[in-house]
């Protein structure tokens, strides 16, 4: 019963490592898409230092070099995993038993492996000739200029909308309003009448001779001083 259960388990662990349907064609596009959106991410951020941070001038040109240099880091790491998929891949084709873990491969995953590897081998090459393409760079950088302006164009709109926002014009203001009156009768009246009281008895001398001195101040049955 025991290893029923185990070897259920074990099926369950590995299921994930055998996609239906997805062609080899597809799962390459994937890395290559997410490899580009890595890349735009740097260069916006760095657009973002340098030209709004800073104030430099914004140099298309400048950026290539760098564009070039993360494709090409990316190329390398996907390289490294080739190279780890197809040691895994050569350790299970001589394994033939039940797994026992997420990354415990055996013969029935030799496929799927070598189609994981084909993938990282041929994201690593489209990459690379992205990297050699001038065009290809010069647009990662004009992306990324886009997406450094709409985050800079967001924030100021949001900035604006904070700085310049009228009641009219908020569409929920109303019932925000009750409820910051309710707050301000239940919670902060009370809390800073009690402020008060203590103080005018402190003045007076008499604070320690008030027994409703130490009193915690209630409004409608709650203890204020639990609020704080």
């Amino acid at each position: 019963m025991a290893e029923a259960k185990r070897d259920d388990a074990s099926r369950r662990a590995g299921s994930w490592r055998r996609p239906k349907g997805m062609k080899l064609a597809d799962m390459v596009a994937d890395g290559l898409y997410v490899a580009s959106a890595a890349t735009r991410l740097a260069l916006k951020n760095r657009i973002l230092v340098e030209v709004i941070a800073r104030g430099e001038d914004f140099d298309p040109q400048r950026l290539v070099p760098e564009a070039r240099e993360t494709l090409l880091t990316l190329a390398a790491e996907a390289d490294q995993d080739a190279q780890r998929i197809e040691s895994a891949r050569l350790r299970a084709r001589r394994r033939h038993n039940d797994s026992y873990g997420t990354h415990d491969y055996r013969s029935r995953d030799v496929r799927n492996l070598r189609k994981r590897q084909r993938q990282s081998e041929q994201v690593a090459a489209g990459l690379r000739a992205r990297a050699d393409d001038e065009t290809e760079l010069r647009k990662l950088v004009e992306d990324a200029r886009e997406a450094a302006w709409s985050e800079v164009e967001r924030n100021i709109d949001s900035t604006l909308r904070i700085e310049a926002a009228r009641p009219d014009l908020e569409p929920d203001y109303g019932k925000l309003r009750e409820a910051r009156m309710q707050s301000l009768r239940l919670i902060d009246l009370p809390r800073l009448a009690a402020h008060r009281r203590r103080n005018a008895q402190g003045a007076a001398g008499t604070l320690d001779d008030e027994k409703t001195a130490d009193a915690p101040a209630k409004a409608a049955g709650v203890d204020l001083s639990e609020l704080e």
